[in-house]
């Protein structure tokens, strides 16, 4: 099964709208044993995006259209879609009541152009919707097929996941079971892990299953997925445990987590599993980490507060510091301790640095200075040299940082 993608939308193009759309879909689509042949983009305009569509079927057996399915003049995905398709659109009355409700439930007037929305091409099939007002399509061109969701992504993704996916799995004819595991790595470089790893990677190239890819995504760390196909979900995941293990076996010292943990959920379960608050001090990140944290629903039973000690005054006067350099570890230390103790936290754990654009204190852009204070073990501090400009040197501070904490934290349960 040989699938393409259009990303619909004049923005993609200027660069005002990064398309990730495009790059989730890929990879859902090589978890789902779907050849991907082609990604483009096309801007708002009907016969361009008519003719991308046509070009694509040339060759591909489906395509999946992203964007251009809302209620203003410039989304046409629905009407190039009707003349690939060669028929007329026709109004839903009960999507178009679907779209009324939705507007009525949050109190809003609805706009009389919603109900564009609510146009089918002759022959399609609506993906209904159960997180914004438009419906996606599936819409058969001879023997193959165009499928039409919305630009939002978490509307395009349920879509993807709800409808398009088993519909491609099935016109592929493929009844075997494909699973993934993805396992979260943090202090390691793609190159590296690819060195580390060489051996197993070599087997699976001669078995062929379960396959091994490296994500690379960001501060979010360096994910390697496994994909295996089985006769069964059973057998498919019992492939992914036995190659899980041998994968464990050589980088398990950089693995954090796996599937959908990231960092932060990691760290705020072991505090909660030992029955630890946490304190923050930062400098460096300004409330970066905290507000990380606090994105997690229920991190208020482990995390105390943060003190956003941006100024060198408060690290002297509310944490407690030394005056003098703040960039070093011991400032780090101090912070860390500082905190503790102003927040009431068994942990604490504090960041300073520089993210430029200049030096400070001696020491260089780039520069990460990280201390854990654990009630009844001796503070605990290192320094780490972080890449790229500033935004990208705090975000990178902040899993660095997170993942400093978590190693402190596993100490004990190691020595038990």
């Amino acid at each position: 099964m040989r699938c393409s993608v259009v990303a619909v939308g004049t923005e993609l193009l200027l660069g005002q709208i990064v398309d990730t759309n495009s790059s989730w879909i890929g990879e859902q689509l090589a978890a789902n044993g779907i050849d991907s042949l082609l990604q483009v983009k096309v801007g708002d305009n009907h016969q361009r995006i008519v003719d991308v569509v046509r070009s694509a079927l040339v060759e591909a057996d489906a395509v999946i259209m992203c964007g251009g399915l809302g209620p203003t003049h410039d989304d046409l995905t629905r009407e190039a879609i009707a003349e690939v398709m060669g028929v007329d659109l026709v109004m839903h009355d009960d999507i178009a009541q679907v779209i009324r409700n939705i507007f009525e439930s949050r109190g809003r007037r609805m706009a009389d152009n919603n109900l564009q929305q609510a146009m089918v091409p002759v022959g399609a099939t609506v993906i209904h919707q159960t997180r914004g007002t438009a419906p996606g399509l599936l819409c058969p061109v001879g023997d193959k097929v165009i499928y039409a969701v919305p630009g939002v992504p978490h509307e395009m993704q349920d879509m993807m996941e709800r409808a398009i996916l088993p519909d491609l799995r099935t016109r592929s004819g493929d009844t075997s079971v494909i699973a993934s595991r993805v396992i979260r790595t943090w202090g390691e470089s793609e190159s590296g892990l690819n060195e580390r790893l060489n051996p197993i990677i070599a087997q699976l190239e001669e078995i062929g299953n379960p396959t091994l890819a490296f994500l690379a995504s960001g501060w979010e760390g360096i994910k390697v997925r496994l994909t295996a196909k089985g006769a069964d979900s059973q057998q498919a995941h019992a492939v992914l445990d036995d190659w899980q293990a041998k994968v464990l076996e050589i980088v398990g010292d950089v693995v954090f987590g796996f599937d959908a943990d990231n960092m932060e959920t990691v760290v705020l379960n072991l505090l909660r599993q030992q029955g630890l608050t946490l304190g923050l001090a930062e400098s460096v990140t300004g409330g970066l980490v905290s507000g990380r944290l606090t994105s997690i629903p229920g991190a208020s039973d482990v995390l105390r507060g943060s003190v956003v000690s941006y100024s060198s005054e408060v690290k002297f006067d509310l944490l407690g510091v030394p005056r003098g350099p703040v960039v070093s570890e011991a400032a780090a230390i101090a912070m860390a301790e500082g905190a503790r103790r102003v927040l009431g936290a068994e942990v604490a754990l504090s960041l300073t640095g520089v993210a430029g654009p200049a030096e400070q204190d001696g020491q260089p852009v780039g520069t990460l200075c990280i201390a854990v204070a654990i009630n009844g073990r001796s503070t605990v501090s290192t320094t780490l040299r972080m890449p790229g400009q500033r935004d990208q040197m705090r975000q990178m501070s902040v899993i660095s940082s997170l993942d400093f904490l978590r190693r402190q934290i596993l100490i004990p349960s190691k020595t038990n």
